[in-house]
């Protein structure tokens, strides 16, 4: 094997490759008299098949073997000679190759930069720590109570109000043609007024009403609703209030908590407690980790292989228009040139930091046990509750999706080595200061850094802060209510 660089810009290589023609005869005639040894024929024993009769037979195909294993046996040691360390698998042309002559092929290869790692040990980070509050505790024992409360039928005469729950029959048809469709009628149907079940205009029309009433309701079909023989119809209803309940206040005592599974109310508050910091820790951990990639960001000053940059700018691009298809036109993601460039940015800094904590993992024996592997496909499985087995199946039988659950666990470990070499103290802030987002985006703050910033253009701040609270023990399950036309 003779291999000749033709190029060399950046992290882009180029190499021709001369494999001669006798080490491919060598293999070809290995490979027929493997064939030789199964191969039945008419008028010969197993095994004594003449290499003649063989070769006419499987000659050409065993030659597309060989030139198949020639080439990806060639270019690997190709590349272990030149101490390459592919970014993605090398694209081969052939340029020569006729029977009985030597295969010649180029190789275009993008390499993983080499990395001069900081000292880890120089490392300092701080860790904001919250501890729950009476307050917080009191906030989510009230919201598990909220969701815990039973209903009464109400005795009284009065009218619906919001809030209430009423028990129903509803038989409905499209206004223009007077038809009835699948979904649009239920027998018996509870409904919260005011909860936004039912497409807008509906439960409205229910207010002020009584046990008793016969209502007309008229309402109009969302233009997106999901049922698109429905969508921008005008339809009527013909409602029955056969019941109004309304919500009754779970006391707060030692029953509810034994309801709960606890043995008392102080036994509930401190599994709340313990809820909430556990979330609390967890949202720390998160703000130690983003602390110490922008110390490795900053600290570690290279390239990154373009193709794996506009993968993972792919990926980037795929997942924002799963969360967000209002920003998709024509199956394609509408983003401005700034938006753009912002994404760039952070594809650039997450295969960057992906190659230096899987270098720090290599230089120190980090590795995922298949224990700990396992651990992933069951806490992967745990989130979909009765479906767990096909769970399991689909891991086993997809080896990508298998090293897909293997890449953060090896990021988790990398990450807890480093914080154990570092130097890290704990500062105790508010709740507020904890889930405090990033005023600007990522880009603007390399821009800060670099001096190429003009004014800083603050990142959309969500609608809503996000606080934990304490998770609510899941009820008995029921069975799912046929979906009706009605709702949203």
């Amino acid at each position: 094997m003779q291999v000749k660089e033709l190029k060399h810009d950046g992290l882009n290589y180029e190499f021709e490759v001369k494999v001669e023609q006798t080490e491919l005869q060598t293999q070809r005639e290995s490979r027929l008299k493997e064939y030789a040894k199964t191969l039945k024929v008419p008028g010969f024993r197993p095994g004594k098949v003449p290499m003649q009769v063989v070769q006419q037979r499987y000659g050409q195909a065993v030659m597309g073997e060989v030139l198949e294993h020639a080439v990806n046996d060639s270019s690997t040691k190709a590349m272990q000679e030149k101490g390459i360390r592919p970014a993605a698998q090398p694209k081969i042309e052939v340029k020569e190759y006729d029977e009985g002559k030597d295969l010649v092929y180029t190789m275009a290869v993008e390499t993983i930069p080499e990395i001069k790692l900081m000292d880890l040990k120089k490392i300092k980070l701080e860790k904001p720590v919250a501890k729950p509050d009476d307050k917080a505790v009191e906030d989510a024992l009230t919201n598990i109570a909220q969701h815990s409360r039973d209903t009464k039928v109400v005795e009284t005469k009065r009218a619906t109000k919001n809030g209430d729950l009423v028990k129903m029959d509803f038989f409905g048809r499209t206004a223009d043609d007077n038809v009835e469709h699948e979904g649009m009628q239920a027998q018996g149907h509870q409904l919260e007024l005011g909860g936004g079940q039912f497409i807008p205009g509906f439960e409205e029309q229910l207010i002020g009403k009584k046990a008793g009433d016969k209502i007309e309701v008229k309402v109009g079909f969302p233009e997106t609703y999901h049922a698109t023989d429905l969508a921008g119809r005008e339809a009527i209803f013909d409602v029955e209030i056969h019941e109004i309940l309304e919500y009754t206040d779970a006391k707060l005592d030692d029953e509810f908590a034994k309801k709960l599974g606890m043995e008392s109310m102080d036994a509930l508050k401190d599994a709340i407690r313990t809820q909430i910091q556990s979330e609390y820790d967890n949202m720390s951990q998160m703000k130690l980790k983003r602390a110490l990639l922008d110390i490795l960001d900053e600290n570690h000053d290279s390239p990154v292989p373009s193709g794996m940059k506009d993968m993972e700018l792919s990926n980037i691009r795929q997942q924002i228009s799963i969360e967000s298809p209002d920003q998709v036109k024509d199956g394609e993601l509408q983003v401005s040139d700034e938006e753009q460039e912002e994404l760039e940015a952070i594809a650039e800094r997450r295969v960057k930091l992906g190659i230096v904590l899987s270098e720090i993992g290599t230089n120190n024996n980090i590795q995922v046990a298949d224990q700990e592997l396992q651990r992933a496909v069951i806490q992967e499985a745990q989130k979909y509750p009765g479906q767990e087995a096909q769970v399991f199946e689909y891991y086993k039988s997809n080896q990508q999706a298998l090293e897909a659950l293997r890449a953060p666990v090896f990021e988790d470990k990398v990450i807890a080595y480093i914080t154990e070499l570092a130097e890290v103290t704990e500062k105790e802030v508010s709740l507020d200061e904890l889930t405090q987002e990033d005023d600007e985006s990522y880009l603007d703050q390399k821009k800060e850094k670099t001096g190429t910033a003009a004014k800083k253009k603050p990142a959309a701040k969500k609608d809503e802060e996000k606080k934990p609270a304490a998770k609510k023990k899941p009820a008995a399950k029921k069975a799912a209510p046929k979906k009706t036309a009605a709702k949203k």
